[in-house]
């Protein structure tokens, strides 16, 4: 079996990082972990083709060498999905659809023609692909039905099949689910709160096949919250310190943990003596009222500030998600948080306006009380609520895009960058020495040019990098690479204004017009 893997487009988001990997010759920042991990799972006697639509487009030749089309991906690759559905169709082939959308949202895809679905986990529903063929049957769905698999068992992905100079980053996961019970949360839906870890062992095999086919630098660990299962992650850490520093810290880790993590010192001690540099945490608004309405407990109990302050200061660069829309919120919650962001001196805030995400506890709440507006969801940071909020949309939607606006305004960015590194803590590991490549030298260059002369943060930009330099040198190489992601935000901070701004335009315009026919109705 000749099997062709095709990973939808992404739309431009937060988490693009375009122009700042344009610098460095990168073109995208994630690699497809879900789809090589398919690939690991079936029979290793198929062969296997994998094509990530963020990186190239596939070519009638991989088309034609193919017998069997799989494609995976998330809601927001929604609809390039289904445009490859429908051209693998017209094409002749059959056609496997797995991943989060189809798990949650099946219909689309269906309709679009897939022939086989396989949801829930892989490593349940794909030996069931494999009978089914196996026995020529041509259409079939396969769900797990509750069941959660042991990822003890799980294979290492087929890191082989990707092309590692198109990347900014590798993918691991450690574990999968997550023990709270955020309302609007789809992680507790798809993989249950019971997290399940793998071994140490099985993650550290993964790494060695990262470093043996030559890969040198970031590594996102992907879980929802690293942190969920504390005994287990801390097992691996005092596992993973002694590894990595064998083979002469050829990693650096980022991932996603809940905000508990500032009260656990031994947890943050041992990330930080595994080589973790940057966590991305869920704060989602300094609201108490709208985390407790959101059951968001786990941010109430301790102060957002101090916790962000105390991981920062051990030496992990923080990064935070925050989302406006909340029920019962009050006005000014965009303005809160830029304060807090502010205070916290946090580079990267994510915002974004609410979406009610398919089966959440959220979506069920919302549909029982009629406010549900459409299933088309998004959860990026260009769409506007999916739902009937308690404040005016157009309020909200105008306090949004003043808020996003003024987290990226330039000198305000640069300004949080240089206020969070010159307080870290530098990483205490000393990395083998590696003459910088010529795609670095060049992008520092631009850096400099761009930020150093081109633009008004021209003073600001040497002030705060000849303080760095002098005060806190240990951290110059991640000052620089935040920096350098303003060219992004710059961009993007646009997008996001004008899709906002067009979606709100086409929202009043039909508002006004069934307005205008009510009135004439009643006055009929």
């Amino acid at each position: 079996m000749r099997v062709l893997l095709l990973y939808p487009l992404f739309p431009k988001s937060f988490w693009s990082f375009d122009k700042a990997l344009e610098l460095i010759g990168r073109k995208v920042s994630f690699p497809p972990l879900g789809m090589i991990t398919v690939a690991a799972i079936l029979p290793q006697t198929w062969e296997f083709r994998l094509v990530d639509r963020n990186v190239r487009d596939e070519t009638d030749a991989d088309w034609n060498w193919a017998d069997l089309v799989i494609i995976s991906g998330m809601i927001v690759q929604k609809p390039d999905m289904l445009h490859l559905i429908r051209l693998a169709k017209r094409r002749g082939k059959l056609v496997v659809v797995g991943g989060p959308y189809v798990t949650s949202v099946p219909q689309a895809v269906e309709e679009a023609g897939a022939d086989f679905l396989v949801v829930d986990e892989g490593e349940i529903t794909l030996p069931m692909l494999v009978e089914a063929l196996e026995r020529g049957e041509t259409s079939g769905v396969f769900s797990a039905k509750g069941e959660k698999p042991d990822v003890t068992h799980t294979p290492i992905p087929r890191y082989d099949l990707l092309d590692l100079k198109a990347y900014s980053d590798m993918s691991v996961q450690f574990s999968r689910g997550c023990p709270f019970q955020c309302e609007f949360c789809d992680i507790i839906v798809l993989y249950g709160r019971k997290p399940r870890t793998k071994t140490p062992t099985q993650l550290l095999a993964e790494l060695q096949v990262l470093y043996d086919l030559g890969w040198h630098g970031s590594i996102f660990v992907v879980d929802d919250n690293f942190i969920g299962n504390k005994r287990n992650v801390k097992l691996l850490l005092r596992e993973l310190a002694p590894w990595i520093a064998a083979h002469g810290y050829p990693f650096r880790f980022s991932t996603e943990a809940s905000v508990d993590l500032a009260q656990d010192q031994e947890l943050l001690d041992l990330m930080v003596a595994a080589n973790f540099s940057a966590v991305f945490l869920g704060i989602e608004t300094p609201d108490t009222d709208s985390l407790a309405l959101t059951q968001k407990f786990q941010n109430t109990r301790h102060s957002l500030v101090e916790s962000v302050q105390i991981i920062n200061r051990t030496g992990l660069r923080v990064m935070a998600g925050f989302i406006i829309g909340f029920d019962g919120e009050k006005a000014g919650a965009g303005e809160r948080i830029v304060n807090f962001v502010e205070a916290t001196a946090i580079p990267q805030a994510m915002c974004s306006m609410l979406q009610a995400l398919p089966n959440t506890a959220l979506w069920h709440r919302l549909e029982k009380e009629g406010r549900l507006l459409s299933e088309d969801v998004g959860i990026h940071q260009a769409t506007l609520t999916n739902f009937i909020p308690t404040r005016p949309l157009e309020e909200l939607a105008r306090e949004y895009v003043k808020c996003f606006w003024e987290l990226y305004e330039p000198q305000r960015y640069l300004a949080r960058v240089w206020r969070h590194f010159i307080e870290m803590k530098p990483s205490p590991h000393k990395k083998n020495f590696r003459i910088p490549e010529l795609k670095h030298i060049r992008a520092l260059l631009i850096l400099c040019w761009r930020q150093g002369v081109k633009r008004s943060v021209r003073f600001q930009f040497w002030r705060q990098l000849f303080s760095i330099i002098r005060h806190n040198p240990g951290v110059l190489e991640s000052y620089l690479i935040n920096c350098a992601l303003l060219e992004h935000f710059i961009d993007y901070r646009m997008i996001v204004r004008e899709e906002i701004e067009a979606q709100l335009a086409q929202y009043i315009a039909v508002t006004n017009l069934k307005n205008h026919k009510y009135q004439t109705t009643i006055a009929s």
